[in-house]
């Protein structure tokens, strides 16, 4: 346990029922009101290899690790907000729905389904959850209020029986990942990278509407695409969505961002994106909306890259997102020299920094998610991740991808505890 301050504690815990994870980081972490954990391989947690058999078997033990993680600290599998399910062979997708389905009878979370390049043990799968926190990590005292878990779909945008469009909790929207599917057809919409992330974008809306939240209360999308050379076709279609409102335009606003390449999606969609959103008051601040209970709060320093398509760091409540890190040097915009091991330093640095320019410290980091393009660089990384994390404690996920921007070896994001929220004089 990490004391943060007297109202919130970042509470990182392991069982002996699951794997203890290759390489230094803990099976969950809680802050306030969610647990973030690790992604989960199909690992024996008695013998520490990976079980026999293919995605089926590797799916089931995935699940397994997931639910003695949660039932370990308290809780039960319809706690789960959101589930991410990485595959090395798309192809898996039906046989690991199956698998997934039997650990959720009358709830389904949200869901983002992904092909990689590459998977830690070379596994067939990879799965992460995250879970609700009753109580929050608050000592010796209540959460004010109640907090109940909503799960909401609407037929404006795309539904499936294997996942709930928004599961909202706390102060948090999670939204499961849109694929380009038009919701009157089922079909992909025609045209290219721009015109299939245009309508990703617009299920996103609809969506948010549905439970009347703004578009501009997104805090962190997560792009995955097909071709990193359709970058600037997406990004298109994304300067047409945000900003959304004259609120977000006076403060030029815009999320939180991650963009990778995967090998492949879904329907063989070329884009899919994956939302959070704030529940509450949300909308970005201005002087009128400052008297609410809660604003999001966008932040950028120039000790790290900027870019004018994401902001480096969203709070929201008990939570700061903060948009994937390259191994940029802030001066001078380029790639660091060297290899894998000085580039993951930079990414780290650019963390490091954005995480100290809003008052916190590494130690606040309750997640970490890293992308490689070389899976076996993961040792490496490893050496130099120490140096920034000694106690291993954030909760972590690795895959390998096919191709990152600029180029790079490595792209890290992840998420700190913002320790009071974000209500004015909190």
């Amino acid at each position: 346990m990490i004391i943060m301050s007297r109202f919130n504690t970042v509470l990182a815990r392991n069982t002996e029922n699951a794997p203890k994870g290759i390489g230094p980081y803990s099976q969950t972490v809680a802050f306030s009101h969610y647990n973030n954990l690790s992604a989960q391989l199909p690992v024996d947690p008695m013998t520490g290899t990976l079980v026999a058999g293919g995605a089926k078997e590797q799916a089931e033990q995935c699940f397994k690790n997931i639910k003695a993680i949660v039932e370990s600290i308290g809780h039960v599998m319809d706690d789960v907000v959101r589930i991410t399910i990485f595959l090395q062979n798309i192809a898996d997708i039906d046989v690991v729905n199956r698998v997934y389905s039997s650990f959720f009878h009358d709830y389904v979370p949200t869901l983002t389904v992904a092909a990689v390049a590459a998977l830690p043990l070379d596994a067939l799968v990879q799965v992460e959850a995250l879970v609700s926190n009753g109580e929050g990590t608050i000592p010796d005292a209540p959460q004010a209020g109640d907090l109940i878990k909503i799960a909401s779909d609407t037929n404006r945008a795309p539904t499936s029986p294997l996942s709930t469009q928004s599961v909202a909790f706390s102060h948090y929207n999670n939204l499961s990942a849109q694929l380009p599917i038009d919701p009157q057809s089922g079909k992909l919409v025609a045209g290219g990278a721009r015109e299939q992330a245009a309508q990703c974008l617009q299920n996103i809306k609809a969506i948010l509407e549905n439970i009347a939240v703004p578009f501009d209360d997104i805090v962190k999308i997560n792009i995955f695409l097909k071709n990193l050379s359709d970058i600037e076709s997406v990004n298109e279609a994304c300067r047409a969505f945000f900003p959304d409102s004259a609120i977000a335009r006076a403060v030029v606003y815009v999320p939180a961002r991650t963009v990778v390449e995967v090998s492949a999606l879904p329907m063989d969609a070329l884009v899919q994106i994956e939302a959070v959103a704030s529940h509450g008051d949300g909308t970005p601040p201005q002087a009128v909306e400052d008297r609410h209970g809660i604003v999001i709060k966008a932040h950028n320093t120039s000790a790290a890259p900027r870019c004018a398509l994401s902001t480096q760091t969203v709070a929201f409540s008990h939570y700061n997102h903060i948009s994937a890190q390259l191994p940029l040097n802030p001066i001078t915009g380029a790639v660091v020299a060297g290899g894998v091991k000085e580039q993951a330093g930079q990414c780290l640095s650019n963390l490091k920094a954005i995480v100290e320019s809003i008052g916190h410290v590494m130690s606040d980091v309750v997640k970490v998610n890293v992308f490689l393009k070389n899976i076996a660089d993961i040792d490496a990384v490893d050496g130099v991740y120490a140096a920034f994390f000694p106690d291993g404690v954030p909760a972590r996920r690795t895959v390998g991808v096919a191709a990152l921007p600029r180029g790079a070896m490595i792209q890290i994001d992840a998420v700190v505890a913002n320790a009071e929220g974000t209500p004015p004089e909190a």
